[in-house]
């Protein structure tokens, strides 16, 4: 992990340390720069604003949902606001763990 290249995204910082780079700039085009170039996948670990930005311009290939035998009553809903209809995914994978946890994985249909 700590060889391979980081992309930060922010609105505040103005420099990065440990081997990341600072996206400049409109986001969603310099992501879509970033998925032009060969090389391995672009992993994007979390949810926040920067998930919505990327779904609204058609730039996340595949999703991960971990889900965690934890029951809680409120948080973030990743495609809220974002106009994304989850109805136009497809379960392509499924990978269940020992303690619980399950992941499915999705993909534009």
């Amino acid at each position: 992990m700590n060889s391979l290249p980081k992309y930060v995204a922010s609105r505040t910082l103005t420099e990065t340390t440990w081997n990341a780079t600072l996206i400049k700039g409109d986001v969603a085009e310099e992501v879509a720069k970033l998925k032009e170039q060969p090389g391995e996948n672009i992993l994007k670990w979390g949810t926040g604003e920067l998930d919505r930005t990327l779904v609204e311009h058609g730039l996340v290939d595949e999703f991960h949902f971990w889900y965690f035998p934890v029951v809680v009553g409120a948080g973030k809903r990743l495609f809220e606001g974002a106009g994304f209809d989850t109805t136009h995914l497809k379960l392509a994978d499924v990978d269940r763990f020992d303690s619980g946890i399950v992941v499915h994985v999705y993909v534009p249909k």
